[in-house]
């Protein structure tokens, strides 16, 4: 787990994010994906100031280049903006996940729980149904 409390214009916050290098998805992407569930799932609101890349990185043990990468994606994918003056803050009108999205993904993961899956095996099988569904 790693994040500094931010300062400044939004909410100051501790971003819980988790890197394993052991894992088959890169840093940058782990990095990407936690930050999205955060604010998916409402830890992260709208104004809410992230670490610094150089501090959230120093944070991870991993290079700042990963956790830019991760903020330049998040940024492109409208989830975050970066401003020169109050750094990067978790986006106006960025979408929340459902109620009902959020009830079965806690049912999944206390299924995976319960069978012994690693968090990788979940995810895979999550990607494997949206790829499935798009046909």
């Amino acid at each position: 787990m790693a994040g500094r409390p931010g300062s400044g214009a939004g909410r100051a916050v501790t971003l819980a994010v988790e890197v394993r290098l052991d894992s088959g998805v890169p840093p940058y992407e782990q990095v990407r994906l936690q930050v999205r569930a955060h604010v998916a799932a409402g830890r992260l609101r709208a104004g809410d100031r992230l670490p610094t890349i150089r501090a959230l990185a120093a944070d991870l043990g991993v290079a700042t280049g990963t956790v830019a990468r991760a903020y330049r994606e998040l940024e492109s994918d409208g989830v975050v903006v970066t401003r020169r003056r109050t750094g990067t803050v978790v986006a106006e009108g960025t979408p929340r996940e459902d109620a009902g999205v959020r009830a079965a993904a806690e049912r999944l993961v206390t299924v995976a729980r319960a069978a012994g899956l690693p968090d990788d095996a979940v995810l895979e099988a999550v990607r494997g149904a949206l790829l499935a569904e798009r046909g």
